[in-house]
């Protein structure tokens, strides 16, 4: 896939150079200086000039090469010794491949063990058990099947804030190593592994094609950012400790809500195993084959954006400054292709960044923006250097990088 990739740049660059694209030239010679020693992008003129669809398409190939390239000198000896570091934490990982790899790259499937706050001997045991518990089940599917074990031995082990930059990482070197298609990510957890796929599915739910809960709780978890994340609920219906089994029943209920009162969004499945208590005795691995049948649209239509008390500063195409965040903030906004437009339904932000692509709006047009039914933009956003840098960098993914930002301030005024 990156070879491809690759191969398709030498030609769009060679294209560029025959028709003097000035602000390209400028950034692949940004680009070949070593990072230490480049200038801010930011104070660069170039980086804000006004680029066409095709020298969008061509800086967005170029920055998506020079991530991957640095990514990989910090973290490729890691991958390949199966330890993560980031800070003073660290992560052992173990993986296997099963089936051919597609034309459009393979699945990922990341699986997060039971265990939670007790000795680390206990956690490595379940570890030790998640690497092959679905094994039988992998044989008849495409994919990366992977294994993390938690960085620490605490009862929320799976959804601690380090949590999220951990499987930041994880996503690109998969993508980078394993040739995985990041439209097609699959996350699942058993027991405390559930516990935190509850919070890591809807606070991430931009970086997966589907989710599978298995025998978890759910604590404080919201099920609105969930909207355009399909998502598998399996449990023992003797599964009684900590209510597990009642909270199941009633997350089903919850989604089943959603999902009528809004039917393009919330696909989910909620699966009560009768006669079984909190070991499933693996069927819950109906989970795997159902999420498989889904892959990621990362430009939704629609986006419900419910803040964690771990922070995201963006979520599909929306974004707000760290500042401007609020736990348990609500932001809801949808576009119209037809009409050109995106309507804000509800925000709490005084700050809300609305990125934007060409396969989302006609951004060589007129569009409009609306809070709540009132006008408050019109004019055609334009495309850059810096704001495709800016989206690029912080997750890599190249389905998440945007050349056009619009600023709204205080629902009313656009920056």
């Amino acid at each position: 896939m990156i070879q491809k990739r690759i191969w398709v740049l030498a030609i769009l660059l060679i294209n560029c150079v025959q028709y003097g694209h000035s602000q390209i030239e400028e950034l692949k010679e940004w680009l070949e200086t070593p990072e230490n020693n480049r200038i801010p992008l930011e104070t660069l003129g170039f980086s804000k000039q006004l680029l066409t669809k095709y020298q969008s398409d061509i800086a967005t190939q170029l920055l998506l090469v020079d991530k991957q390239s640095l990514l990989q000198q910090s973290f490729n000896d890691q991958w390949d010794n199966r330890l993560l570091q980031i800070n003073a934490l660290k992560m052992p990982f173990y993986y296997q491949i099963f089936g051919d790899a597609p034309k459009d790259g393979r699945s990922l499937f990341i699986s997060l063990h039971g265990g939670g706050g007790a000795p680390a001997s206990v956690n490595d045991r379940q570890y030790n058990n998640q690497k092959h518990l679905y094994d039988a089940t992998m044989k008849d599917l495409e994919g990366v099947y992977m294994a993390l074990r938690a960085p620490t031995n605490t009862w929320d082990l799976w959804h601690q804030s380090h949590i999220d930059d951990f499987l930041n990482v994880i996503i690109q070197m998969a993508v980078i190593k394993e040739h995985v298609n990041p439209n097609k990510v699959y996350l699942l957890g058993y027991s405390a592994g559930g516990d935190g796929l509850f919070q890591l599915a809807p606070r991430m739910a931009d970086r997966w094609a589907a989710a599978s809960m298995m025998a978890g709780h759910p604590g404080d978890a919201s099920a609105l950012g969930l909207r355009n994340l399909p998502f598998a609920i399996h449990m023992g219906a003797l599964d009684s400790a900590y209510k597990r089994n009642e909270w199941a029943k009633h997350w089903g209920k919850v989604l089943d809500s959603l999902k009528n009162n809004d039917p393009d969004g919330y696909v989910h499945d909620v699966q009560v195993h009768e006669g079984l208590g909190h070991w499933m005795k693996l069927n819950d691995a109906a989970a795997l084959p159902w999420m498989q049948g889904f892959q990621r649209n990362s430009k939704p239509k629609k986006v419900i954006w419910v803040q964690d008390n771990r922070h995201h500063t963006s979520f599909y195409w929306l974004g707000t400054p760290e500042g401007n965040i609020a736990d348990s903030g609500k932001i809801i906004a949808e576009y119209n292709q037809a009409k050109n437009e995106i309507e804000i339904i509800e925000n709490y932000s005084d700050i809300l960044k609305i990125f934007l692509d060409d396969s989302m709006l006609d951004l060589d047009k007129p569009i409009t923006i609306k809070y709540q039914n009132a006008t408050i933009y019109q004019g055609t956003p334009e495309r850059s250097i810096l704001n495709i840098y800016r989206t690029l960098s912080e997750k890599g993914d190249l389905n998440l990088a945007f050349p056009c930002l619009v600023s709204i301030k205080n629902n009313k005024t656009v920056e």
